[in-house]
């Protein structure tokens, strides 16, 4: 039988009276101090709301307004007026600061970062700080700190603002043929179809289209794509290899939509696209640098649809090896044959962040442009030399001196005639005896972007450095066998053989007897020459600035230096090797002593050659070189470069960080 509860202790209800209101006390003392909990840390939530929300509106308001840093600061003074508007008012424990800098992407991590430099105000950090009574679960925690009770909070905020983006740089090097008149017409027709090995003639009207007419690259990069299934961005493209065919396509479609305007462009990329190999597939990221990441809209831009075509021809001839044979007669001349063939495609166009070359600018995100690399031949044929005047007055004037020579060579007795006791020889004429080649290894002339500033779109530059190309120019015979002659794997240059320029014809007598003299021709030998010269590249840091430095989706402002005119010139070394030799008839020898006696004979006939080359230089073969390389977008001492300069790509302040 169980026990009774009363033996147990259990008196009953009445010894629990007073137990629930003891738990109801204790119930709400927790009711109200997590109730306090909740207001004091609600208190410091929207004390921080409100103060990441004047953060936050004015660094809007200093991006917005175009604050800058540094010595002409506004930044501080927007960012005060926008804390007072919202109820925030600077001193007394509360500051507003802002810092002007630069984004960049960590590529660790893939996320923007915030770099403060006080010379750029791509984006502005702005951090507000106040005091607030400390909470109790605060003072609490600090009463047993080592610090002791603190009754005053700090709070902070930050808030980074961006026009829109990132910088966006675009740099263009481009052909300087603005007007294409009638002596380089026939030229671009030979070119152009010697470089896509077929035949064209366009005209001089087609041309003067082509330069005339913009594309505008977003669209064509649309139109491509939308001719490719597999290629779904634009930086698959621009690694993807596309027929020849599809890219002249891509243009004929997107011009079109330009009507009427565009007719004569239209037409005269038709005429091309007929002669084209259509296996052949090109790169179009050989020609356009577009940065990773960039956006749609720093694409959004315009280029001469002369430039494209001239870059997507010189690919195309970097890729085929094909030699153009341009026999033209632009000086009313016959017999002159030049050949080109390109070596390295041009990089027409580069898009980019600047922020991200920072101290960097040759590494993985550089901005940079290039002009082709060429190799050009130009045979002045035999016909030509001897209507040419400076060469014709070199064999009058130079006669005496070669008789001086070959008399001293040969051991000639010039005496008269009835005295040889058997024979005897002078110096009958001088004739040209070859064809002359003038060999052009022209490399790349480059710009790239060093630095930039963009405190506002008013106040904006671009620091580029621009390299001219190197030139190595000979002057020699024609090669063995080939178009080309053999490349020298030591320098690096053309392996060029001496051009037999003065053939010696001896007048021989032979005695007769009393009656006189026999008189005939002999060969007397051949006086040979070698030139091998070079222009070494310059260097030029230019400075693009606003107001002409304009954005993206506007017009390119070019500059330009240096000089192509007469750049193929005979200098003194060591500008200039100037090589002589003096090839004996047959059966003769020279020894080194002869030589000796006759130096300074032939020092005086090698300064009057080089004298007579440079005129002819300067009136046939510059002008050739000018035209062709100019066609070419090739320069040998001159840059033809655009910029332009986007800061925060144009569009809305934003809140970024």
């Amino acid at each position: 039988m169980s026990p009774q509860l009363r033996g147990m202790g259990f008196t009953g209800p009445q010894q629990q009276r007073g137990a629930i209101g003891l738990m109801a006390a204790v119930t709400l003392g927790m009711v109200l101090l997590f109730m306090l909990l909740v207001i004091d840390s609600g208190r410091l939530y929207l004390e921080q709301r409100k103060l990441q929300r004047v953060a936050d509106m004015a660094a809007l308001e200093v991006v917005s307004r175009g604050g800058t840093c540094g010595s002409s600061a506004t930044a501080v003074t927007y960012a005060k007026e926008s804390a007072t508007r919202n109820g925030f008012t600077p001193g007394s424990g509360q500051t507003i600061t802002p810092t002007c800098g630069t984004l960049k992407t960590d590529g660790a991590t893939q996320l923007r970062v915030f770099t403060p430099d006080q010379t750029k105000s791509d984006a502005i950090r702005v951090i507000a700080t106040t005091t607030v009574p400390t909470s109790v679960a605060g003072g609490l925690w600090s009463i047993f700190s080592k610090d002791g009770f603190d009754p005053a909070t700090n709070l902070t905020a930050s808030a980074v603002g961006s026009n829109g983006g990132s910088p966006l740089a675009q740099l263009t090097i481009r052909s300087s043929l603005v007007t294409i008149d009638t002596t380089q017409s026939p030229i671009l027709d030979k070119l152009v179809g010697g470089l896509l090995g077929g035949s064209i003639s366009a005209g001089l009207v087609s041309w003067q289209g082509l330069v005339d007419t913009d594309i505008n690259l977003l669209s064509y990069l649309n139109q491509l794509i939308s001719l490719n299934a597999n290629v779904g961005n634009y930086e698959e493209l621009l690694k993807t290899d596309i027929h020849l065919t599809q890219l002249l396509d891509a243009a004929i479609t997107v011009l079109k939509r330009n009507g009427a305007t565009a007719d004569i462009a239209v037409n005269s990329l038709a005429a091309i696209r007929a002669i084209v190999s259509p296996t052949q597939v090109l790169k179009l990221g050989d020609l356009l640098d577009i940065q990773s990441g960039t956006p749609n809209a720093g694409l959004d831009t315009n280029m001469r649809v002369f430039d494209l075509l001239q870059g997507i021809v010189q690919l195309s001839n970097g890729q085929s090896g094909i030699t153009a044979n341009l026999k033209i007669n632009p000086f009313n001349l016959v017999d002159i044959n030049v050949y080109t063939k390109v070596i390295q495609p041009p990089q027409l166009s580069a898009i980019g962040n600047p922020a991200l070359i920072k101290g960097d600018y040759a590494g993985p995100n550089q901005i940079s442009v290039r002009t082709a690399q060429v190799q050009t031949r130009i045979q002045i044929g035999l016909p030509v030399l001897k209507a040419l005047e400076p060469l014709t007055n070199l064999v009058t004037s130079a006669i005496s001196t070669v008789t001086k020579i070959v008399g001293k060579v040969l051991e000639l007795k010039l005496i008269d005639a009835i005295a040889c006791l058997v024979s005897c020889d002078s110096v009958a004429t001088l004739t040209l005896v070859d064809d002359i080649n003038v060999y052009v290894e022209a490399a790349s002339a480059k710009s790239y972007v060093t630095d930039y500033r963009c405190t506002n779109e008013n106040s904006k530059s671009l620091t580029t450095q621009a390299n001219t190309a190197l030139a190595k120019i000979s002057i020699g015979g024609s090669p063995l066998t080939g178009i080309f002659p053999p490349v020298d794997l030591t320098t690096n240059s053309f392996n060029i053989t001496p051009v037999k320029l003065i053939n010696i014809n001896l007048k021989t007598c032979v005695l007769l007897g009393l009656g006189g003299c026999y008189t005939g021709v002999g060969d007397g030998g051949s006086f040979n020459l070698k030139v091998q010269t070079s222009l070494s590249p310059t260097t030029q840091q230019f400075e693009y600035t606003s107001p002409d430095l304009l954005n993206i989706n506007q017009p390119t402002f070019y500059k330009s230096f240096g000089s192509n005119a007469n750049v193929l010139k005979i200098g003194s070394p060591p500008e200039s090797l100037v090589t002589t030799s003096y090839t004996p008839p047959a059966g003769k020898s020279v020894t080194s002593s002869l030589l000796e006696a006759v130096a300074g004979l032939i020092t005086t006939l090698t300064t009057n050659i080089v004298t007579a080359l440079n005129q002819v230089l300067a009136s046939l073969v510059n002008p050739i070189i000018n035209t062709l390389l100019s066609a070419l977008g090739v320069n040998v001492a001159v840059a033809d470069v655009g910029a332009n300069l986007s800061c925060g790509q144009g569009g809305r302040a934003q809140l970024v960080l």
